[in-house]
């Protein structure tokens, strides 16, 4: 696949934000979150991209401006200028949009500075709404990202042995999606959010933490206080892998279920409940529905049997949401959770992960990438999905 962005592909990313930008009378927007330029510059290079509604997008460039060159499809491309220079490129501009969700308060000083009589307006609802929607292209990549991460899925019952330590099988596994083409991090939009794939298996798929999901694992160490440990894998427990395809930038994200023997029947079951809101979930991701209304949906199959409070997280302790936005972050829009009352539409990318963790006994449930289209939904993630049994 050609992994270059088309110059169609950032062209009509450009014209639908300058749409939505005049819309809301905004003269234009400087993008500084290296995400946000990639996906309306074709370039991940160090760089502040200035938009505006009228005129050529201007790519100001601190590092490598010659790479930037060969990556980016816009034709204004410039060093990135001194403080009192930069001002000039705002001329006859008064209103301009920032992503107040992840700039830096130190550069919202900065340009609040050199620019004294101009008014900073809060993009980031348009922009993250823009991106949720995936054209064919960038769907190809997500395809392509969720045919490599099954692949490596399915090669897990070849290595996976008691007495092997969370991290040996977190490492086996990585080194295959190395090998298959698959990225080796994740990009996540949240503040203080960071995440490694998870590899656990026991108590520790049912442990507490800080990672905003429902199974984070205990980790290594308290600085990085997720994803696998040295805790030996045993028989007849249960072992989740959670991870995400990256490729070409986008993200998929995937869950199964092994176990060495045989599982806790409890456990059995509640997978089943899972599965079963997963289906109810695919039956109902279609145009027109309403996020809140499918994770209420969803909470109420897990209540009626008797799991509300071990549904998706620790309990007391449970992440508010049952799918999440995809793309070229791991926490896109949309979100299926409450307070979210936006429609989906045709064209999103989103992980549903119907998830029980018990205390002492371990998680349970399955997680799968799918394309929100006309019809039934397509399945990013082609994987059978039951428990795999060694």
């Amino acid at each position: 696949m050609d992994i270059t962005t088309p110059k169609t592909e950032i062209g009509q990313r450009l014209t639908r934000l300058k749409e939505r930008l005049s819309e809301a009378g905004i003269e234009g927007v400087l993008l500084n979150q290296a995400v946000d330029v990639f996906y309306y510059s074709g370039t991940r290079q160090n760089s502040v991209l200035w938009v505006p509604v009228s005129g050529e997008p201007v790519l100001l460039v601190k590092k490598s401006i010659s790479q930037a060159h060969k990556e980016s499809v816009l034709k204004d491309i410039q060093p990135f200028p001194s403080s009192r220079e930069l001002p000039s490129i705002f001329s006859g501009i008064k209103r301009i949009g920032l992503t107040h969700d992840v700039l830096p308060m130190q550069h919202f000083n900065f340009y609040r500075s050199i620019l004294p009589e101009h008014e900073f307006m809060d993009i980031s609802a348009i922009n993250r709404e823009l991106r949720s929607v995936k054209s064919t292209w960038e769907l190809d990549q997500m395809r392509m990202s969720g045919h490599m991460l099954a692949e490596a899925f399915g090669k897990i019952p070849e290595y996976l042995k008691a007495g092997m330590r969370e991290i040996d099988l977190a490492a086996e596994f990585e080194y295959r999606l190395r090998r298959l083409g698959i990225g080796g991090y994740l990009r996540i939009r949240g503040f203080n959010q960071e995440i490694t794939g998870i590899a656990v298996s026991g108590r520790n798929g049912a442990s507490s933490g800080c990672f905003d999901g429902p199974i984070t694992g205990t980790g290594q160490w308290t600085a990085a206080p997720y994803g696998p440990s040295t805790e030996p894998i045993k028989e007849n427990e249960p072992v989740v892998v959670d991870y995400g395809g990256f490729y070409n930038g986008y993200i998929v994200d995937m869950t199964r279920m092994f176990c060495i023997g045989r599982l806790d029947p409890m456990l059995e079951s509640a997978f089943r409940v899972a599965a079963d809101i997963q289906s109810w979930l695919i039956e109902h991701l279609i145009p027109g529905a309403i996020c809140e209304d499918l994770f209420y949906g969803s909470l109420k199959i897990a209540a009626d049997a008797g799991l509300a409070e071990n549904f998706m997280g620790h309990p007391g302790e449970l992440a508010k949401f049952v799918g999440h936005g995809v793309g070229l972050e791991l926490d896109e829009l949309p979100v299926l959770a409450p307070k979210f009352s936006s429609p989906l539409l045709p064209g999103q990318t989103i992980a549903i992960e119907p998830k029980f963790l018990f205390p002492g006994k371990g998680a349970t449930g399955i997680e799968n990438t799918y394309a929100i289209t006309g019809q039934r939904p397509e399945k990013l993630t082609e994987l059978s999905d039951g428990i795999v049994y060694l």
